[in-house]
């Protein structure tokens, strides 16, 4: 077992073994992983797992913390966030567009900062209905919003290449919180703004 120092040998303990696990898979599948266009794949794999999940290194409140005192009665809305994600079950990719939604208590957050919540939770091994409630339930708490509502449309690899082989396949997901679930006049007017029939 490796002990923990503050040069990151823990870390390079596990890449090294995630890269013989990478070497393992390609014997699997019939390959040699000596051949020359294989040599570096288990490492490029590591490093590329590392940048797809990156999201378990931030922080959703850190993300969040910075507000703006701003008095806003109406609805914010951010659509069209591009996201790519890596199924749990499958660790094949998937991908699509987030719209997010939310009503301001007394603060309303920088734009930029619904895009980065989105990788966050996208950046992460994850399923799509996890997603998507992970979202906007990190807005209610940390914006303290008084409605949110998010809209998650995705195709998935792992239906599209494999199995049923379905790649048209769009999968569609919402969680609605607060006055945007209740309120059935502020919830028409978010999906007609998103364009949702």
């Amino acid at each position: 077992m490796a002990i923990k120092d503050s040069h990151g040998t823990q870390k390079q303990d596990t890449a090294r073994q995630a890269e013989n696990a990478v070497r393992q898979l390609l014997i699997h599948v019939g390959e040699d992983p000596a051949r020359d266009g294989l040599v570096d794949t288990p490492g490029r794999v590591v490093r590329a797992f590392e940048e797809l999940t990156y999201g378990y290194r931030l922080e959703p409140a850190a993300i969040l913390g910075r507000v703006f005192d701003e008095r806003c009665e109406e609805m914010v809305i951010l659509r069209d966030i591009s996201f790519q994600s890596l199924c749990e079950h499958h660790l094949l990719g998937f991908g699509g567009t987030v719209d997010i939604g939310y009503l301001p208590n007394q603060n309303v957050v920088g734009l930029s900062k619904l895009a980065r919540l989105v990788e966050c939770f996208a950046r992460r091994l994850q399923i799509q209905e996890r997603l998507t409630q992970e979202i906007a339930h990190a807005l209610e708490t940390h914006l303290k919003a008084r409605g949110v509502a998010v809209v998650v449309r995705a195709h998935h690899s792992c239906m599209g290449c494999r199995g049923v082989r379905q790649p048209g396949a769009q999968m569609v997901t919402h969680c609605l919180l607060g006055e945007l679930r209740d309120n059935t006049l502020l919830r028409g007017e978010f999906l007609d703004l998103i364009r949702i029939k």
